[in-house]
């Protein structure tokens, strides 16, 4: 008994040590690329999705897990929608019910269609992520490790905002069927009653209801991982470009210093130019380097994603005109989703646009005026290999930014108020 006593306490002990191992890797306090990598791939892993080549396999549990919430979904959000808008809604006459199920429908597909995505490419997602990994294993320069550490706690703050803000979206969501009586059904839930009904004969509230749940948290799950993936791939090639633009912009000054450091005489003449211009040398292919590694990097990311955001913009455009037309005080629930969804992706383009054009701007003032005509020639194919802005599409015909967000969001007004005046 003391023996079995003993096992049970170490196997206690040793599930904390392993749940505060996890929180800890969860924390702001840990906010390097490996953790954060580590956290989205767990996570993808639940859903059947494994980015990184050399883990270990996916079980079974998982695959099974999967394929039976990506049936209830379709079967719910679309079997169900199907023949709830073109059958039910004409029997009742309640249009605002089908315009609701409608836009619920096509909100929700956003994730799932990255998903699918990620399941046919996802040999390039596993050597999108070693591509990222082997360029973090490039240590960065001393003097930008400070910068790059507050930078990617950002990035963390980032992700884990996002993640809070989808989840908290599916909590609240799940709370109205939960709070209501069967018999004051509210819009979100008829199409599955109605559903379960006409298809399968079934009229119990009870299993409409779990179903709902378990599709509004799966939705959620997906969008909140997926969108993780994409905000630590790009918010590491945004700390990254940030860092060399430091790096750039400190070049003359640490020149001076490591002058100063490792020889004795204080003047500069012929001689300590051809030590400075020396060791810029050395520091410049370091620089352009890394920034082609990043440059790489991020081109892959955006390819694999292209298509995928494209069929997001027009899936948000059809589901936001559909909100307005059914009302803002009933679709208010559905917009922090979708909205939550599109505004990130275009403030991960814009930032990682911005970081662009701050490390172009550190290029032009490292004071290449002093270097020698082979360093600044050096200089020179950099300012002409950053004056290409680094950037995310939406099937290369739409940049990823603010200005792409505002656009979208008045095409969606322009269409509502004329399809408003024609119903």
């Amino acid at each position: 008994r003391v023996l079995a006593s003993f096992k049970i306490m170490q196997l206690k002990l040793l599930f904390l040590s392993n749940t505060m191992g996890i929180l800890e890797k969860l924390s702001l306090s840990r906010s390097d690329l490996p953790t954060m990598m580590w956290s989205v791939a767990v996570s993808l892993r639940v859903v059947a999705v494994k980015i990184e080549s050399g883990a270990k396999s996916i079980p079974i549990f998982f695959y099974v897990l999967a394929a039976v919430n990506i049936v209830v979904y379709f079967f719910n959000y679309y079997a169900s929608m199907f023949v709830f808008v073109l059958v039910g809604c004409r029997e009742s006459g309640d249009m605002l019910a089908g315009i609701m199920v409608l836009s619920i429908s096509m909100n929700s597909l956003i994730g799932v269609n990255k998903l699918f995505y990620i399941y046919t490419h996802q040999d390039q997602v596993q050597s999108l992520v070693a591509d990222y990994m082997a360029y973090d294993r490039v240590p960065p320069w001393p003097g930008t490790t400070a910068l790059m550490a507050k930078l990617m706690w950002s990035v963390k703050k980032r992700l884990l905002l996002f993640w809070t803000v989808t989840m908290g979206n599916a909590f609240i969501f799940n709370l109205q069927p939960l709070v209501m009586p069967s018999s004051e059904l509210n819009l979100y839930d008829k199409h599955v009653v109605y559903g379960l009904k006409f298809i399968l004969g079934i009229t119990n509230y009870q299993i409409a209801v779990v179903n709902i749940i378990a599709c509004t948290f799966f939705i959620c799950y997906i969008t909140s991982s997926i969108g993780g993936f994409l905000i630590v791939t790009c918010g590491y090639s945004e700390v990254r470009l940030l860092a060399l633009g430091q790096e750039m912009r400190d070049l003359w000054s640490d020149a001076h210093k490591h002058y100063s450091d490792n020889f004795e005489d204080a003047v500069y003449d012929r001689n300590s130019a051809k030590q400075l211009n020396n060791y810029i040398k050395y520091r410049l292919q370091d620089i352009v380097k890394s920034h082609a590694t990043n440059i790489s990097c991020t081109k892959k990311l955006e390819e694999v994603f292209r298509n995928a955001n494209a069929a997001e913009f027009i899936l948000l455009t059809a589901g936001l005109i559909v909100d307005l037309l059914g009302g803002l005080s009933d679709t208010y629930i559905i917009l922090p989703f979708s909205i939550m969804q599109v505004s990130m992706d275009c403030y991960l383009g814009q930032k990682l646009m911005d970081a662009s054009k701050t490390f172009e701007t550190s290029v032009y003032d490292c004071k290449w005026e002093n270097f020698d005509v082979n360093n600044r020639k050096t200089v020179l194919l950099l300012l002409r290999m950053s004056q290409k802005t680094l950037s995310l599409s939406a099937g290369g015909v739409a940049t990823l930014s603010f200005e792409c967000l505002k656009a979208m969001y008045k095409a969606v007004y322009s269409a509502y108020t004329a399809l408003r005046s024609t119903i």
